[in-house]
């Protein structure tokens, strides 16, 4: 099972805020003995540019067009970390704050284990990207986006219950003391995935279960994802009294 970070990038917006998608999140891989937020650092800088660093004294000031060669070093496959610091920076893992931990359904052939974080976009810093990369990228509201894969459409439905990107992060720190990896199950008759908490999780499930052993605060809304078409849509339990 490969390891890999997820960087839900968020940006103040008028009534609320936007999610930054490419046409998804920034992901990569979690290097071997990497800490998983400075993972998430490297991935949101290598992927968009969007560097979450502190000064760590060597230098005063960095320029734009420095960015994009630090960018291009890390890219060719550099130490992310020994790059930043040799130009007099560091990661700000502080900024980067853990939101939830999936795990790939056991029916799957390849299988991830993915931790989703959130993290606010720098002021006056905006993702960029060379000339040649073809990026899609844009904004949209947590509770607008759509065609993605079910952990994205769980934590942007999350999202959108929070009025402020304040919110967010005070979430964020809440989630942090109940801590649970999510891994859904394929339901054994119909085309949906059942999460832990949904009523037919231990009953209809197949595959490998991890039920919760307690049910977390943020364990609430719709239980299940339900594919129509070539999309994922997340819903409540039939019968349940849950909105959507």
């Amino acid at each position: 099972m490969s390891d890999v970070a997820t960087v839900m990038l968020l940006r103040p917006k008028s009534a609320g805020f936007e999610v930054f998608l490419m046409p998804g999140p920034p992901t990569g891989a979690i290097a071997p003995n990497e800490d998983a937020r400075v993972a998430a650092a490297r991935v949101l800088f290598s992927a968009c540019g969007v560097l979450l660093a502190h000064d760590v004294g060597q230098i005063e000031t960095l320029e734009l067009p420095n960015l994009f060669l630090l960018r291009k070093k890390i890219r060719a496959g550099g130490d992310a970390t020994e790059v930043l610091r040799a130009a007099g920076l560091g990661w700000s893992t502080e900024t980067v704050l853990p939101w939830s931990h999936w795990l790939t359904p056991s029916i799957e052939q390849e299988r991830t284990s993915q931790r989703i974080f959130v993290a606010e976009v720098p002021p006056g810093m905006l993702p960029t990207f060379d000339k040649d990369e073809q990026v899609e990228a844009t904004w949209v509201r947590p509770g607008d986006v759509m065609n993605v894969e079910p952990a994205i459409l769980r934590t942007c439905w999350e999202l959108a219950q929070h009025a402020r990107i304040a919110d967010v992060f005070a979430a964020a720190r809440m989630r942090a003391e109940e801590p649970q990896s999510i891994l859904p199950r394929l339901h054994r008759s119909q085309r949906c995935l059942l999460l832990p908490w949904d009523p037919d999780y231990e009953r209809a499930g197949q595959g490998e279960s991890a039920p919760f052993e307690h049910l977390p605060k943020w364990a609430t809304g719709p239980s299940r994802f339900v594919l129509e078409g070539r999309t994922w849509k997340h819903v409540a339990a039939p019968g349940s009294t849950t909105a959507g």
